[in-house]
């Protein structure tokens, strides 16, 4: 009903316009070239570009927003004490470098975001990126000192914290040096390289290693830290091989400990609309625990690990060691790469959902000067958090004063409170961590999605995953990125090629296989690819325009043989009026030799008129009828550009080849559906001469056709029209 229904107006009767006669009458003008100018106005547009603090802030509803925010920023800021002390231990570094990069961070990118809901800080995928860096470059093993008149040796752990501090703020300032310069390029898009399923297969696997990593700690056991491929599954090998060393004590606190908090989110989630703020049971947990700890001494009596020594005051910042920075290029590009992605995946979901605008490269800037000024004071990476964003959201926030207010509460912890948790149990932490990640692993649904909406999407996500469980995090990352490229290339060069048929009573053209109604034209062939033509697919391109000539001429073949056998049969009855039939079914024939004819029913003839001189041949070009060969019943071919968007010197080879080949066989060639980018680039490309002109482009198949029907004499399809009465 759609189709007929169209609110055209008839075409049969107006003028068609090739691409030379339509510059002719509307010439394209060049878009001026930018100046570069400088001015107040370019400078103040740069600044607040720069520092979108300064356009929201002065705008800021005070009476409306403030609030919310305070109470929002109290939620999210709660929220940061646990999940920075936990991800700390992920990342191999002291618990108060966890603090450090809640704080930091969170005030640098209320300056510089341009995201109002999103929630920035430690996050658990970054942070295990993160320990595997520290695992390879600074493992254990070159920080044990011998004890005194024994062969045994002892993990000095003191010196350990500071070398990894030093190599981890190190990382997190390359880190922001690339993120800032790619955002100075005007890079942001690199993250669409990221696709979602590969996102989420990534994220899926990495919460699997981050699970293996803190079950040392549920169990109490001590491991050797383990990095590169398979270390996972080594690991993994060794804790179960040390289960029968379990501290009970230890199992049985992070058992109760997970216990209680799933039980709490759980009634939290349910009593969501009644309750002004999510209970904090994490800070809960860390709270009680310490106490009990401190007071039961768990330490000295079970043998339980605690978080040990919490300095208080804010330290200086340091200078980070270039010497690193060989070692760990490859890393920081792609943890830069990661965290951003995650980011502004979140920040377009929540800017979508409350409608404002995120601008991608400034985001990439703000989580670079995050990351760069947090190196100098001993922070590690950062990105964003769905639990914490959404937290901030549910709980009334409106903009970024929420993530200061949060930064407060940090703040007052680094100073005055920190000490308190020193007698914290490290697998209270570990139970926080694995609660925290149910959230990627219900992701794993993904796989049913998407096995039902898109294959190529579910091989991507499934590779990520296994190169990413296999493999280390950056090779997987940087194998599944590869792969996805891969699908996209293959996706081009296995394109769906069609010939179009006219649907009836429209303007409309669709594949003849696909579409009963649609019909083809006599003498015409309209000839589709879903994808560009460029070098990886052209060669296909024109092999499958041959496919389809050569099973249109063999179904022309089987239907010309089919009537000639349903002629002779009619003819085996009639043998004696065959010279009377024969002189009767001559009166279309010229024996002057004119140009063609239609006779109608009447029996008179009429002269037509030649085609445009457009798609003449030249004078001394020999012909079919000179050389004594037949003419096929095709007279033009229609090559359907509107999927194409670019084009380069192959795919401009490959179309003189078609037009070369189509007009020793009399048949005419025009491209339809070009869009103003492709005549550009066919006329630097030096695609037009004296034999293909612009009067061989036209702006769509269907101004194409009527060009064609005209000039061969036959009725151009016509459109419905609708009355507007």
């Amino acid at each position: 009903s759609e189709l007929q229904h169209r609110p055209w107006a008839s075409q049969a009767d107006s003028k068609v316009l090739s691409e030379a006669e339509l510059e002719e009458i509307a010439p394209r003008t060049r878009a001026p070239q930018p100046s570069l100018w400088c001015s107040c106005a370019v400078a103040k547009a740069l600044l607040f570009r720069f520092l979108p603090i300064l356009s929201w802030l002065p705008r800021y509803p005070v009476r409306d927003w403030l609030f919310g925010d305070i109470i929002s920023g109290f939620s999210v800021g709660i929220m940061h004490l646990p999940q920075g002390l936990a991800y700390a231990l992920l990342a191999g570094v002291p618990p108060v470098t966890g603090l450090y990069s809640s704080f930091y961070p969170v005030f640098l990118y209320f300056l510089f975001g341009t995201s109002r809901h999103i929630s920035v800080g430690p996050f658990a995928v970054i942070s295990i990126m993160i320990g595997s860096v520290t695992a390879s470059l600074m493992p254990n093993s070159n920080f044990l000192d011998p004890v005194n008149g024994t062969n045994e040796t002892v993990l000095n752990e003191t010196r350990r914290d500071s070398a990894r501090v030093e190599l981890v703020a190190t990382l997190t300032i390359l880190v922001g040096i690339f993120q800032i310069a790619l955002g100075l390029l005007q890079f942001g898009f690199v993250v669409t390289y990221l696709s979602d399923p590969l996102v989420r297969g990534y994220t899926t696997a990495a919460a699997i290693q981050v699970l293996a990593s803190q079950l040392k700690y549920v169990f109490g056991v001590e491991v050797a830290e383990q990095s590169g491929p398979l270390s996972m599954f080594t690991a993994f090998t060794e804790i179960c091989s040390k289960l029968p060393q379990t501290n009970v004590g230890t199992l049985v606190t992070s058992l109760i400990a997970m216990a209680t908090i799933v039980a709490v989110k759980m009634l939290s989630a349910k009593l969501s609309s009644k309750l002004p703020m999510p209970i904090p049971i994490e800070l809960i947990t860390i709270i009680v625990s310490t106490g009990i700890s401190y007071g039961a001494g768990l330490k000295a009596k079970f043998g339980i690990a605690v978080v040990g020594d919490i300095p208080s005051g804010m330290k200086p910042p340091v200078a980070p060691n270039p010497s690193y920075f060989g070692q760990m290029v490859g890393n920081a590009f792609a943890i830069a790469v990661v965290s951003y992605a995650i980011c502004i995946s979140l920040g377009k979901i929540f800017a979508l959902k409350h409608g404002y605008k995120v601008n991608s490269n400034q985001e990439l800037i703000a989580m670079g000067i995050c990351n760069f000024m947090g190196g100098f004071f001993q922070c590690f990476s950062i990105s964003g958090s769905m639990s914490r964003t959404l937290v901030q959201e549910s709980t009334g926030g409106n903009s970024q004063v929420a993530g200061v207010v949060a930064s407060i509460l940090i703040l007052v912890t680094i100073l005055k409170i920190g000490q308190l948790f020193q007698a914290l149990p490290k697998t209270i932490l570990a139970a926080i961590v694995i609660v925290n990640l149910m959230g990627m692993f219900r992701q794993f649904t993904d796989i049913c999605t998407l096995w039902q909406s898109n294959r190529i999407d579910l091989l991507i996500w499934l590779v990520t995953f296994v190169a990413t469980l296999l493999l280390d995090p950056h090779l997987g990352r940087g194998v599944s990125v590869a792969f996805a490229l891969l699908t996209v290339i293959f996706r081009t060069q296995l394109a769906h090629y069609s010939i179009l048929g006219h649907v009836s009573n429209t303007g409309i053209y669709r594949d003849v296989a696909e579409y009963n109604t649609a019909e083809e034209i006599p003498g015409v062939k309209i000839f589709r690819s879903s994808a560009t033509v460029y070098f990886a697919n052209a060669e296909l391109y024109s092999e499958a325009l041959k496919e389809k000539k050569k099973k249109a001429l063999k179904k022309q073949k089987k239907q010309q043989e089919k009537k000639k056998k349903e002629e002779a049969k009619k003819s085996l009855g009639r043998k004696v009026h065959v010279e009377m039939e024969t002189k009767t079914q001559e009166p279309g024939s010229d024996c002057n030799g004119s140009g063609p004819a239609v006779v109608d029913s009447n029996g008179s003839r009429t002269e037509l008129e030649p085609q445009a001189s457009g798609t003449q041949k030249a004078f001394n070009e020999p012909t079919l009828e000179s050389l004594g060969l037949k003419k096929p019943d095709l007279h033009s071919l229609i090559l359907d550009f509107t999927s194409v968007n670019f084009v380069d010197t192959v795919c401009i080879k490959i179309l003189k080849n078609i037009f070369r080949d189509f007009r020793e066989l009399e048949v005419d060639v025009f491209l339809a559906g070009c869009h103003v980018s492709i005549i550009d680039q066919l006329e630097k490309g030096n695609f037009f001469s004296q034999t293909i002109t612009k009067h061989h482009l036209f702006a769509s198949v269907h101004d194409a056709i009527a060009y064609v029907t005209r000039g061969q004499g036959q009725s151009m399809p016509r459109p419905v029209t609708v009355s507007t009465t």
